[in-house]
Parts: structure tokens; sequence; C-alpha cells
């Protein structure tokens, strides 16, 4: 027998019965304001194009890589899954199947922050409301194929229905931007906007950097045969994504690293790089310098830096190169982050022209150094719990962690980071119930007096992110 699935109106609340009382009036502050999403990687061309979703299957399994990893640390291949080869080989291409496969292990999803969003989707978005099972797949397939055919299902109508005020792509420093012209020439400018992400040619070592360096000089129309011209060609870059309404710079590096080396043997890696033989101890210090240089560049040009180190990438080669980058599973490493900033801190981190947030998915550094980091530093701000944490009890952990020390107001709000499209509200659906849990345990200690936690919880859910992303200077 099918299973009702039905969301409780206090989920993810405090259990005490006073506290979560104060968490519901809290919560009733945040939970219909617009949603500021200003970190993501929903496709600029997909928003663009403005084509219908192609069916359940494609839309909540096959690009959300929270869905596939679970099922694939089961033993189901990402092949099985609709997960397309590098190759071009072979991969199921029969959506029903994909779906079936997914609501028959619907259980490997208990516990997790998928399950969580999975649900409120169905519920809230599709107006599913029988829990997914082998049983159920089909019926539940059809209610959302039905749902997703309507014109109002379109990408840019769920900007309305989801209340999405900003969304923030994420765009390699080699995009020409095209795909953003047409939304802003549809009347989206300054709704949906770009991200400069230079991570393709600021690492030095990876296969098909050069050509990734050729296209910045074509965009650019700058020579980069030369370190001088590599840095006049991202500055360029910087500009024409700043005025297509940029607000930040998005880097993904593997240490937080910010040594920057001497012009001469900058210019001499970068020599080496382009003559292939660069070594992998002169790319990690590039990559550093490169950081300690978009920081410069930030304090020209105002983009804020939004720096998150700490995952090793495609952790199995094997099944990297047969699906791609970042689809070999990405496991999170220890991250020095006092050290590692001193030099890009004590060069910009009182200047009011820059700004940086900091994201980690390594939440030891919480209270030892980010919290200390944005309590001290005008020119930080702490993000919110990035990838691995964005969770219930990850954000609480958070939110313990870092406030006693730096405040709510040295955080950058939530920032969801997501390619699962529908799954963006119910990301800040959780967000702002945490949140005022949070706030309601302060209020019942008689810590905060509640005017002042709604206050926060506004703040925390929608006037921060804009605070912290505008542009500086």
């Amino acid at each position: 027998m099918s299973q009702p699935l039905v969301l409780h109106p206090d989920r993810a609340l405090p259990v005490d019965p006073e506290a979560r009382g104060i968490a519901r009036r809290l919560y009733r502050k945040t939970a219909e304001l617009p949603l500021v999403c200003m970190h993501g990687h929903v496709e600029a061309a997909d928003l663009a194009d403005d084509l219908p979703f192609a069916d359940p299957a494609q839309l909540l399994v096959v690009p959300d890589h929270y869905v596939t990893r679970m099922l694939v640390s089961q033993g189901i291949r990402p092949e099985q899954l609709g997960v397309p080869r590098v190759d071009g080989g072979a991969t199921e291409t029969d959506s029903r199947l994909i779906w079936q496969r997914f609501c028959s292990n619907w259980h490997l999803f208990r516990g997790t922050p998928s399950r969580y969003w999975l649900e409120h989707e169905l519920v809230e978005v599709f107006g599913v409301t029988e829990r997914p099972s082998a049983e159920s797949a089909d019926r539940i397939y059809d209610r959302i194929a039905a749902t997703i055919a309507r014109p109002d299902f379109r990408r840019l109508a769920l900007l309305d229905r989801f209340r999405i005020e900003v969304l923030a792509t994420t765009d390699a420093a080699t995009s020409d931007l095209a795909h953003h012209a047409r939304l802003v020439a549809a009347g989206h400018a300054g709704r949906v906007i770009p991200t400069f992400r230079p991570d393709a040619v600021v690492h030095v070592a990876n296969p098909g950097w050069r050509d990734d360096v050729a296209e910045l000089a074509r965009l650019a129309d700058i020579d980069t045969d030369s370190y001088k011209g590599f840095l006049e060609a991202l500055r360029q870059r910087r500009r024409a994504f700043a005025d297509a309404g940029a607000l930040a710079t998005d880097h993904g590096h593997l240490t937080a690293d910010t040594t920057p080396l001497p012009d001469a043997e900058a210019e001499r890696i970068y020599a080496s790089a382009l003559a292939g033989t660069v070594t992998p101890a002169e790319a990690e210090s590039f990559a550093a310098h490169m950081l300690f240089q978009m920081a410069a560049m930030s304090c020209d040009d105002g983009l804020v830096m939004q720096i998150h180190p700490g995952v090793l990438r495609n952790h199995h080669s094997g099944v990297a190169a047969g699906f791609g980058a970042d689809k070999g599973f990405d496991i999170p490493v220890p991250v020095d982050f006092t050290r590692a900033l001193r030099p890009l801190l004590e060069a910009f981190g009182q200047s009011a022209s820059f700004r940086t947030i900091l994201f980690t998915i390594d939440e030891t550094t919480y209270s030892r150094e980010l919290a200390p980091l944005a309590g001290a530093y005008p020119s930080v701000r702490l993000g919110a719990p990035w990838w691995f944490l964005d969770s219930p009890d990850a954000m609480r952990r958070f939110r313990d962690a870092a406030t006693e020390t730096a405040g709510f107001y040295n955080t950058s709000g939530f920032v969801d980071d997501t390619r699962a499209f529908a799954s963006i509200p119910a990301r800040h659906d959780l967000a702002r119930r945490i949140d005022a849990g949070h706030l309601a345990r302060l209020v019942a200690e008689h810590r905060l007096d509640e005017d002042e936690a709604a206050e926060t919880a506004v703040d925390l859910a929608y006037t921060l992110p804009k605070l912290a992303y505008q542009r500086r200077g």
C-alpha cells in the first residue's frame, strides 16, 4: 500500500515546546520573504532558452549529485542513473526506469538533507501526496510530468513562483556571457546575474589549460603569451562580467594559500606552463599567487571574492575519466585558513574596497579560525554552511560555533549552492527554520528579546546576503 507524503508544519523546528512556539513565530516572519540566491550552478543557457524540463528523472535525479552519489554508494552505477559519459558511451535513457530506481531506493535518503529537499519539492512544488516507492513510482512520475509540461512551470516562470529576487549563476572566465545578454534582452537584467569563476585558467597544470588560456585571449582580445598579458586579459574579462551585472567572483582551490610570488617567479612559472613543463609544486604555488592577484583585482573592480577551499576533486580517477570533471567523488580535506589567508588579509583585509566571503566544508575551522577571522577583519564575512554541511544538524553546529565570536552580522546570511533548480526554495526554507530554532533558544534562555530575534531572522534570510554581496568601492 502506498503511504501518504505530508509535510509537518513544524519540521526542523526545536523539540522543546517553549522554544518551538517561539520558533514558529520567528519562522513566520521569514517564510514568505523573497529568495536571494547569490551562488549557484543553475545554467544561464537553460534559463535563457526557457525550455520545458525534460522529465522527472532529468529534473530531480540525473543532475543532482546529492541524489546520484547516495545511490552510487549503494552499488548502483552512474550509467544506470542516466549520468552522461564523457566518451558518449551507453547510459540509461529510459527516464521511467531511472525514476523507478530512485523511488525504489527512497529509504536510502532517510536522515539526509536530500530527503528534506526532495519531500519539499514533491509536495510544495509538484503536489505529490504519496511517498516514493517502487509501487508509487509511475503515479508520481506522471504527476510531475504533467506539472512540468505546463507553461507556468518553465524556468523563467519559476523565478516568480519561487519568489527568487536575484539568481547568480557561476560562469567560467571564458564564458562569452551571450546567454546572460539574452536574459537581459528578455527583461531579466539584475535578476539573473553571472559570477566570475577563473579556476580553469589559474590552475596551470590542468588538462586543457593552454586551450582555456587561448580562449581567454580571444575573448579579451589581449595576447596571453606573457604573464603580463594573462593578468590584463583577466582584468578585462572581470570588467565584462561586472558590466553584465556580476557582483562576485568564485574560487574553488584545494588550499586557502594566498602567498604571492615575486613577479619574475610568476612569469617563469607561467612560461613553463605554456611550454608544458610546469611541475605540480610550481602549479600549486602559482594557484596561491593567483588568489592573491584576484584579491588585488577585487580592490579595483569591487567584485566580492568567494573562497571555498578544501575539496579533493575527483577522488576516483576512473569515475572522473568516465563521467567528467567533478563526477569522480569530491571528498573534503582539512584546511588551514589562519596562516594561509594571512598574506591576503595583511594586504587587503582592512581595505574598504575589498570583501571576501569564506566558505568551508571543514567545520572544525568554524570556532578555531573562521569566526575569529570574520570577527576581526572588516573585509571578511563568514559564509553559510557549504555543501556537505548544508544539513539541519550541521547548520545548528555552525550557528553554535561561529556566532559567539563572529556574531550574526559578520556572516553572509544563507547562500544556497545547487544545480537542482527545483530544490532552491527547499534549501532556503530549511535554513530559515534552523535559524528560527537557533534564535528561539536564545530568546528562551533570555539572551535575546523576541523582537531582536525577529529582526535577526529577517536579516539572515534576506538582508545580509544582499549586503554581503554589494559591490565594493
